[in-house]
């Protein structure tokens, strides 16, 4: 079964893991969606900048939602490369997400992420299976 645009939302905001983090989404229909993320001190590393696992983690999640948004159906990274551009310590981080190619199971897609002045902090790109239902 494919889930509606506003199922896919509703799943991402009751998870758990999204609200502890702090991620709010900003802007979601299909092939369009963006995240952002105030950065708290307790997300920050030893030397007092927002952590690279967190990211790493925006950047997934960012790129799963926009695949999600699309595909409608539930997806898996495979792969993950990310460039770390730039450190961030305060303000917010505002991701993206776009498709780049889609095949039946095997989606490539890419996030970027940026400070409040528009600064690139990081960009990522991944390889996603697509879980379809049987």
């Amino acid at each position: 079964m494919t889930k509606t645009i506003d199922e896919v939302r509703e799943s991402f905001e009751a998870s758990p893991f999204f609200s502890h983090i702090g991620f709010e989404i900003i802007h979601f229909e299909e092939g369009n969606v963006l995240l952002n993320l105030p950065i708290q001190e307790k997300l920050f590393n030893v030397n007092g900048t927002l952590h690279g696992g967190v990211h790493a983690t925006m950047l997934d999640l960012i790129i799963g939602m926009a695949i999600r948004s699309t595909t409608k159906t539930r997806c898996t990274t495979m792969n993950l490369n990310i460039n770390y551009l730039a450190p961030s310590a305060g303000g917010s981080i505002t991701a993206k997400g776009r498709i780049l190619q889609q095949g039946y199971r095997i989606v490539t897609a890419e996030g970027e992420l940026y400070d409040s002045e528009g600064t690139m902090l990081a960009k990522g790109i991944g390889t996603y299976k697509l879980i379809r239902d049987k």
